[in-house]
């Protein structure tokens, strides 16, 4: 499931580094574990990512079997990604960064007070 022409190194921390290192991705998967989305509301939600940046994120993601994206036979047409199940299962680690950020804040925050 690795990236097509890509081979996930050996250790398991870098395997997933591989898969989800890019800014981008993390924030991608951050806004599609609720659900489904279309690419405009991706784009709207991650603000300061360009189109092509987006859809080349988008594309190695679905490579990598963490997202599916379904293109409806519509004018203008209509494409939307929501996660699979393999991309859901990384909920638990995007809650740990969640967690981890949350308290670093507070520490940083506390820092700067002092």
């Amino acid at each position: 499931m690795a990236s097509v022409g890509k081979e996930l190194p050996a250790c398991p921390v870098e395997a997933t580094l591989t898969l989800i290192s890019d800014k981008w991705k993390v924030l991608i998967l951050r806004d599609l574990m609720p659900g489904t989305k279309r690419f405009g509301e991706l784009k709207k939600s991650l603000g300061s990512v360009s189109q092509k940046v987006l859809t080349a994120q988008l594309r190695e993601m679905e490579q990598s079997g963490l997202l599916v994206r379904t293109v409806y036979p519509e004018v203008p047409p209509r494409v939307e990604y929501t996660l699979t199940e393999l991309g859901q299962s990384l909920k638990p680690i995007l809650d740990a960064l969640q967690n981890w950020g949350e308290a670093y804040k507070a520490k940083a925050g506390e820092r700067a007070t002092v």
